[in-house]
């Protein structure tokens, strides 16, 4: 159950951090506080610091996966996250949910194109079914 908790907790980490970046931060905050809190305002409000903390961290990092600043601060989340799930491993369903619900929220997309002169259109596209007719 232990690698189980830790595999849940690092995937935890990776989500949280990397939602920090995103416009959907705000509602999963919320979540992450709420998974913390589970009702001690005490407990809410420092978690709620260290979560703001990172943001601005975040931020600074450019989107950057490999900034050392990132790298850190998603190892203490995940450690933060296994010690949250062995002291009540009932809250890991709430975590997977979490996870799960991240996951499957559309990110963002930023193109550039360069080096070239386009002269049609580009498409950029997870999937397309049919025909695809221009002009």
């Amino acid at each position: 159950m232990d690698a189980e908790l830790a595999a849940l907790a690092a995937s935890g980490a990776t989500t949280v951090v990397q939602l920090m970046a995103q416009d959907a931060w705000t509602t999963v905050r919320e979540r992450v506080l709420a998974l913390f809190g589970r009702g001690a305002a005490d407990r809410t409000e420092s978690v709620r610091a260290a979560l703001d903390e990172a943001r601005i961290i975040v931020a600074s990092s450019g989107g950057r996966d490999d900034d050392p600043r990132l790298v850190a601060l998603t190892s203490d989340w995940r450690e933060r996250l296994l010690v949250l799930l062995q002291q009540e491993p009932a809250l890991a369903e709430e975590l997977r949910a979490l996870v799960a619900h991240a996951t499957d929220q559309p990110g963002s997309v930023h193109n550039v194109i360069t080096g070239a002169k386009v002269r049609g259109p580009v498409i950029q596209a997870h999937t397309i079914t049919g025909d695809l007719r221009f002009g």
